[in-house]
């Protein structure tokens, strides 16, 4: 029996099923590269689900963390706090969009930091409402299922959740949800579901994680913009998945050039340690009352030390533009492949966060997760990590470090390539059959 059949019975006999995992168990990683613990090398094409940004492993992040466990280690921010939990707030108080004075909250994961920010708008709005969007993925907590807009395998038996959440349809061109169409509904819902003077807060993805890399168009963000403006609602960007450099520029919102109330941050801020930040304008973050917010481990040393260096990392080797070049690498491949393979339905994203989307036919544009699982078993078959997203689980997304090395990249992408014509081609050869 092998060292991974061994760990992988193991785990069904003492970790809950409800814990899904692909049954690779590292040994070892470096940058975009895994060793299992058989020594198996796998290209990774997730990073942690795009946590990773700076790769495995890279050494200005071991480096300051090492350092920073000679000093210590923790002593909860709110017993005694420490210089670089401030430090790293400045940064990104700087580095976010918006010509006001801003202020930072550190918290663990992604779910938190949403949590956080739902719960200062409310506090700062004496609102209770708050509108997410189909699709959307916030979170596992009670509250972030309730925010999110996939059913399975997030929300499926674990209701009842918060009340006052409500969902408005995201843009979806491809299948024929346009900008105006989610206005609309949105402003239905606004008249028939929520007094919008009671809504807190919006919250979006920019680009859709979980759901499909859907990425929101211009005017749409633009729109919610005016609608929050026009009624006092707290705007909130969830950079969760799409921060910290991963579609190009260190927020995805940027791209819009939509300046959000809040931002929320958390993956790739803490280069593989738990870090997650809330960060937004200061008289809305300075609402809650002193102890209404923090936790005891939010913004722990070790992580803080990531935090910074991840930020030297991402100036010091210009990772947003290598972030767009990755992208670029990537769409030209998927473009390529989908003149050849119908299969493809649909090829998007934004920067080196990108997806492409498998369909039964190219006319009916009907969702294939079948091929979609295919294609990812293939795919590691031949030493390649992918993972899929879509509501209809039919999304295969590319979310490889942003420091890949080109020869990594271009041997990924010609993994990709076979195993999208393996799994095609058993398809095609079950179909005659």
């Amino acid at each position: 029996m092998s060292h991974s059949s061994e760990l992988k019975a193991r785990k069904a006999a003492a970790v809950p099923n409800g814990i899904g995992t692909k049954g690779i168990y590292v040994a070892k990683a470096e940058n975009s590269e895994i060793w299992d613990v058989d020594g198996r090398r796998y290209i990774d094409f997730a990073a942690g689900i795009a946590v990773l940004n700076t790769g495995h492993r890279h050494p200005k992040v071991m480096a300051a963390v090492a350092e920073q466990a000679q000093a210590f280690t923790h002593t909860c921010f709110h017993v005694a706090s420490y210089e670089s939990y401030v430090g790293l707030a400045e940064r990104l108080n700087a580095l976010a969009p918006g010509d006001f004075p801003k202020k930072t909250l550190f918290l663990n994961s992604g779910a938190e930091a949403v949590e956080n920010a739902i719960k200062i708008a409310r506090y700062h709005t004496k609102r209770s409402a708050v509108i997410a969007f189909s699709g959307g993925f916030h979170g596992r907590t009670l509250l972030t299922m309730a925010l999110t807009g996939k059913v399975m395998p997030y929300k499926r038996g674990f209701g009842p959740f918060p009340a006052e959440v409500y969902h408005a349809p995201f843009p979806q061109p491809y299948h024929g949800v346009t900008t105006e169409q989610s206005l609309e509904d949105l402003d239905r819902l606004f008249h028939g579901d929520v007094d919008p003077k009671s809504v807190a807060a919006i919250i979006i993805e920019p680009v859709q994680g979980e759901g499909g890399f859907n990425v929101a168009p211009v005017e749409f963000l633009r729109a919610l913009r005016r609608l929050c403006d026009e009624h006092g609602i707290v705007f909130i960007a969830d950079e969760v998945q799409g921060g910290i450099g991963r579609t190009g520029k260190m927020f995805s919102i940027e791209h819009a050039g939509v300046i959000p109330d809040l931002i929320t941050t958390a993956k790739g801020l803490g280069g593989g340690l738990p870090l997650s930040a809330v960060t937004g304008r200061a008289s809305i973050m300075d609402s809650a009352h002193p102890g209404g917010l923090g936790g005891t481990y939010g913004g722990n040393p070790l992580s803080i030390a990531a935090g910074h260096a991840v930020l030297d990392v991402i100036e010091s080797e210009d990772l947003c533009a290598r972030a767009t070049r990755v992208g670029q690498k990537m769409r030209a491949r998927l473009d390529a492949l989908a003149k050849q393979l119908p299969c493809i339905g649909d090829v998007r994203g934004l920067g080196a966060m990108v997806a492409f989307e498998l369909v039964k036919d190219p006319k009916s544009r009907e969702p294939d997760a079948e091929m979609t699982a295919s294609i990812l078993a293939h795919a590691e078959r031949r030493g390649l990590i992918l993972l899929s997203c879509g509501t209809a689980a039919n999304v295969v997304r590319l979310l490889a470090p942003l420091t890949i090395q080109d020869a990594v990249l271009e041997e990924g992408l010609s993994i990709l390539a076979a195993a999208l014509f393996d799994a095609y081609g058993q398809e095609a050869a079950r179909a005659v059959a």
